[in-house]
Order: C-alpha cells, then structure tokens, then sequence
C-alpha cells in the first residue's frame, strides 16, 4: 500500500472513531486563503496533489478530489487514480457529487473553520434531499491523524512603511469608523490576512510567498482595532507602530472574543470568513450583517504611493528576467539545463538586485508537454530537461517592497514549428487586444474576456483559465475582488467592474496537451482615459510589466497594422526603460530582440 493509500485508510478508521460517514478537506485556511501555510496543506498530505486549488470528498467507498481545468492533467499525474475519482469543477460541485454518493442517514463531516457560511447552506441543502446530513466537527480528524504535521509558523510581524502604503493604519481605521457608522454596526471582523495586513501597514512570512502573517483583526466604531496575534510574533517596533489604539491579544482570545457581541451589531464579509465566525457571534446573542470587507475595494484600488511602487518594481524585475531571457537562450540549446536549474537561475538574477523579499508565487517553470499543464509545478521527481526542439515556458514573479509582479513569457529552444508560431500569434492578438481595450467605468471582467480569446476561438481553440487576476502591492499575487474571466472561472470576480488603479494580470495561452503550453503575460493598470469628442468617461489599461516578448515565436503576416504598432511601441519603450538599468551584452541583446518586427 503507497503512503497516499496508507493515509486515506486511516482517515476513514478515524471517521469511524468520530461517528461520521465522510468528511470534506478543502484546500485553505482558517482565513479563507489561496495559498496556505504548511500546517494546513491537509489536501497535499493526504492526496500528494501539489496544486493551489482544491478540495476532496471521502466517503466509506468512494473518494474524489476536485479540481478545475487548470490542473486537469497535474492532478492525474500526482494522485492515484486507483483510489480517488478526477471531478473536473465548476462542471460538477462537491455539494453535486455528495448528493449523489452518500447514503441515506449518511453524517457528512466538515470543519466549520475551513468553509464559508454559503458552502455549508448549499451542501447541506443537497444532501438533505438524500437524507444525509452535513456535520460540523470540532476537531479535524486530518489534524488527528497527520502525526508530523508542521507548527503554524512563528515569524515575526514587520513594519510597510507608510511612504510605500501611501496612507497610515489610523488613516484607513478611521475610514472604516465611518463606514461602520453607515451601517449603523458596531464592529467588523477581518479575517482575510492581506486585508490585515494592508489595513495595519505590517507585513509578515507566515504563508510563503505572500507576506502575510496569521491574524485576526476586529475593527471597531471608534476607529479602534483590536488584534489578534501570536504576541511573539509582536516586535517591540511592531508595537510602536501601532500605536494604543491597536490592542494586541493571543490569537487563542480570538474565537472567546466573538462571544462578547451579545446585543451588538457585527459586520462579516460571508465570502472571506469562514462559518464559525459568524455562528459564534449569533450563538451569544450578536447580530450578523453580511457585508463585503471594507479594505477589499481600497487596497485593489492602489494609491499614488502604491502605483509608482509597483512601477519600480516592475523595472528592476523586468531588468531580471531579461537578463534570464538573454541567459536561457543561450544556455538551453547547449543541453544540461532543467526545469530547476532554469527556475534557480532566474531567482539569481532577482536576488541580485538586492531588494527580493521572496517569490510571488513558485515559478512555473515548465518546458515541452510540462507546459501544457497552466499551473505545473515543477519538483525533484518531475524535473525535465530543456531539449532542442521544444517550447519552455516561464511564469515567475517577485515579491518586493514596493510592488508584488507576475510574468510569464515563452523562450522556443531551437526553431519553433509553424503550428507553435500560429499559436503564439494568436495568443499574441488576444493579449494586444486587451492591452489596448477601452471601455467605459462599470465594465467587469467578464465583458472583457472574449477580448483575448477571439484570435484563438477563429481557429477553434481556447484555453481551460481565466484571463486576468488581481495582483496587490507588495501582497498576495491573486487578489480580488476584480477578475478577466468566463462566468465559470473564479465565481463573482468576472462580474466586479474596474476601477481606476486596481492591477490585473492579461494571459491568455494555448495549451496542447503532452507537446507544449503558450502564455503571455504582463500586468495591467486601470486607468482614467479621456476619448476626444467623446460623450462617456472611459477607463483604459497601462502595461506594466517590462519584458521582451520572443520574437521567433511570432508570425507576422497574422498581426495587423495596429498590433504590428503596439508591439514595436511596446518593445521600444520596453528597450528605452530597461536599456538604461541593463550593462554590456544584456543591454545589446536586448535591444536587438526588441528591434521593430521585420526590420
């Protein structure tokens, strides 16, 4: 029996022990995040699945693990078929699957600290039509039987200087002091860990990659907060920062203090804070009122401060990546080199510029059919060799001070087919098309997502992800509340409207499973643009990123006379910028690959 077998038969002997006939291991936090520290990879320690989105159903015969089309074939190629069934979301739920696998007066758990308040009402409404019932748990049988799982981390908090935030913590708290007001609430509860962070101006390291430390936060109507927090992880400068109208207490008060909200009006954001926190609340006589969390919309919408922040950042890590472009393609068709070495290198190059705080994320790094999965994630046991022949494709990104960046461009090792170079091209219009969208203030993401499919839907081509995600300021690298996508990609994110200042990434890609993947991506900046004799305000995008976009991958006679425009522009401006930071042959070769197309 493998370790992945071993781990799935004791978890159901221990949901025997607990009298349950299921139980449910979604892929988050106490805090609702993305990406998660070690000591809540539950999915990764019982599955093996490495992706960063996720859930899995275990009943007494079946099991499932749940997956949407990004991970497709990872999942395939890192869980064992043999024990779990592949369920492709948002085609099929968790809730759907469990309504039609669990046996009538089947007792469902689940672990209220990791589900929202809808996902409890909508499972436990489909499986009360098949008479089962979903049940909360008090202790995570995961939790009891992960006999090495890792200590939530004990890192210390830091201070984002206020010139780099823009704005003070008393600024912002006393900007939800009204907003509390309006709502006539007495409180709010923040659970989301960059809404901590942002709104605090601290910073920590307890997720990696996202600078973020584990807390909670309570917010009340005199601009007060109340904060809490391993008091290690306190500094003596930390404190000083914060001032005495932050009182700092062991993040263990934190689920005591919710039963102090008897005859009080609280506010909760129902889609960032996980089902106990309300239910607490209600249980000792609290109010709820669902409201979006009040930092949401300020912190997507960056600030002076925080836009010329990220404009630095995008000029030193595109300074770094082109001097890996310029490394990788010399380099990969000499032979020796790997999805790692390549990985490690660019980390070199960001490292170098002495300001790197970490990775936004792990690179994907990801050459011939490993490109065809959109979020592979290279390791020891899948590392490949880059070899002549195919296409590699690096999506990376930097976590600085001042911006938090994401790219992602695609080196041909060797001669690239015709096939490759259509496709590229066509991922290449999509890409300029929304680049140089113009639209009016109230357009959502989802309006502008055909946008950069267009070129490949006239082939009869697409791609299993969404176009576009929110990037922070020196934060999480998928922000919300704002996406580009389809309805199905990332549940009510397509259908926020942008607002000036908020950044989101522009990707589009091609994917032919077991020979290559293609993506493009640079970041965007709403911005304000004025349209003369026009009658409506329009907003438009400003690219960001800072990288060249390989020139043997395209095929010009595709491209029109404006995208033949804006990639020269863009190329030119891309050479001018980085051409004053870059030296000696990393200058040369990067005004040579920026050279007008066909000149």
């Amino acid at each position: 029996m493998s370790t992945y077998s071993a781990r799935l038969a004791a978890l159901r002997e221990q949901l025997a022990r607990q009298r349950l006939d299921g139980f449910i291991v979604p892929l988050t936090d106490e805090h609702m995040s993305e990406y998660v520290g070690a000591y809540a990879q539950r999915l990764a320690w019982l599955t093996g699945f490495q992706g960063s989105a996720g859930t899995a159903a275990v009943l007494p015969q079946d099991a499932a693990i749940f997956t949407d089309g990004r991970y497709t074939l990872q999942v395939r190629e890192q869980v064992d078929g043999g024990d779990w069934q592949f369920v492709g979301v948002p085609e099929t739920s968790v809730s759907e699957w469990l309504a039609g696998h669990a046996a009538d007066g089947a007792r469902i758990g689940y672990d209220p600290w990791l589900h929202t308040r809808a996902w409890v009402a909508e499972a436990s409404a489909a499986l009360a039509k098949v008479g089962a019932t979903l049940v909360p748990v008090d202790t995570n049988p995961i939790d009891a039987i992960w006999p090495d799982r890792p200590a939530p981390s004990d890192a210390t908090l830091s201070v984002h200087d206020n010139q780099l935030a823009g704005r003070s913590s008393a600024e912002k708290r006393a900007e939800i002091a009204d907003w509390l007001a309006a709502q006539k609430a007495d409180a709010v509860v923040l659970a989301a860990l960059d809404s901590i962070a942002w709104l605090l101006n601290v910073r920590g390291s307890d997720v990696a990659r996202t600078p973020v430390a584990l807390a909670y936060t309570i917010v009340n109507a005199d601009g007060t907060a109340d904060l809490f927090i391993a008091p290690e992880k306190v500094t003596d400068a930390v404190r000083q920062h914060l001032g005495n109208a932050v009182r700092i207490h062991d993040r263990t008060a934190f689920a005591p203090a919710l039963g102090a909200f008897a005859g009080k009006t609280v506010a909760v954001d129902p889609a960032l804070s996980v089902a106990a926190i309300p239910l607490a609340i209600e249980a000792a006589g609290g109010k709820v009122v669902s409201l979006r969390d009040p930092v949401v919309i300020p912190k997507a919408c960056k600030n002076p401060a925080e836009i010329a922040g990220h404009h630095a950042a995008s000029l030193r890590d595109g300074a770094a990546l082109t001097r890996f472009l310029r490394w990788i393609a010399a380099e990969a068709p000499k032979g020796g080199q790997t999805e790692l070495s390549a990985a490690a290198k660019l980390q070199e190059f960001r490292a170098d510029t002495g300001l790197l705080k970490d990775l936004s994320f792990d690179t994907i790094s990801a050459t011939g059919a490993h490109g065809a999965s959109p979020h592979y994630h290279v390791t020891e046991e899948s590392n490949a060799p880059i070899e002549l022949g195919q296409l590699y494709l690096i999506d990376s990104g930097g976590q600085y001070a001042d911006g938090t960046t994401d790219l992602t461009r695609v080196v041909p090792i060797g001669t690239p087919t015709a096939e490759m170079r259509d496709r590229f091209t066509r991922v290449l219009k999509g890409h300029i098309a929304l680049a140089t969208a113009v639209f009016p203030h109230g357009t959502t993401g989802q309006q502008l997502d055909a946008l950069a499919r267009l070129p490949l839907w006239q082939a009869g081509l697409d791609y299993a992800h969404g176009t576009g995600h929110g990037v922070g300021s020196y934060l999480s690298v998928h922000e919300g509340p704002a996406r580009i996508a389809k309805p199905s990609y990332g549940g009510g994110g397509p259908q926020e409207p942008l607002r000036p200042g908020m950044i989101l990434s522009n990707e589009p890609g091609y994917y032919k499973a077991g020979d290559y993947g293609i993506r493009i991506e640079n970041l965007l900046l709403v911005i304000e643009r004025e349209i003369a004799g026009g009658e409506a305000a329009m907003l438009a995008f400003e690219t960001l990123t800072l990288a060249p976009i390989d020139r043997d991958l395209i095929e010009p006679a595709l491209l029109d006379a404006a995208e033949l425009a804006w990639l020269d522009a863009y190329h030119a401006r891309v050479a001018a910028t980085l051409g004053d930071v870059l030296e000696g042959e990393d200058r040369a070769w990067l005004i040579e690959r920026c050279r007008r197309i066909g000149a």
